[in-house]
């Protein structure tokens, strides 16, 4: 049992016609978690985990997965402006090939450049305070992300 690891471009392949996504949001304290309908139009935040062990971590996306009979994920892929891979890059990378192993549920990777401070400045223009912006601020990230890959897959 071993997921396929691709591009939102290719995921399409690996997905049933119908299905909700479940976005992640993987930063080094929490994970933010968003999911999409069935009809995969219109992401919604669910929670933002704070990280534990990549196992319990892991437990946990699935638990999720299942309660929303999800299609696949959608992980946020931090390159840096240039399009190059940093150290967070790969940290991403590492989880979706960990996160492959336990599931068959195919994992799409998304160019996530830049979704935190568009979030962060959505949240300051709409006067969130700066203490409820860090509680929300992942799982919006999230809805950012997965919002981005269903627009994209919604054109292919």
């Amino acid at each position: 049992m071993t997921a396929p690891i691709v591009a939102v471009a290719d995921v399409g392949a690996h997905l049933p016609p119908r299905g909700a996504l479940l976005g992640l949001d993987l930063g080094t304290k929490t994970i933010g978690v968003a999911t999409s309908d069935a009809d995969r139009r219109l992401a919604t935040g669910v929670e933002t985990i704070a990280r534990k062990t990549f196992t319990v971590d892991a437990q946990r996306l699935l638990a999720l997965a299942r309660e929303r009979n999800c299609a696949g994920f959608v992980l946020g892929l931090p390159l840096n402006m240039d399009g190059s891979e940093g150290p967070r890059a790969q940290s991403v990378r590492a989880f979706a090939r960990n996160l492959s192993r336990l599931t068959e549920l195919p994992i799409a990777l998304w160019d996530e450049r830049l979704s935190t401070a568009a979030v962060e400045r959505e949240l300051i223009a709409a006067d969130v305070s700066r203490k409820k912006r860090a509680a929300v601020i992942d799982q919006h990230a999230a809805i950012f992300i997965l919002q981005g890959a269903l627009d994209r897959l919604a054109k292919l």
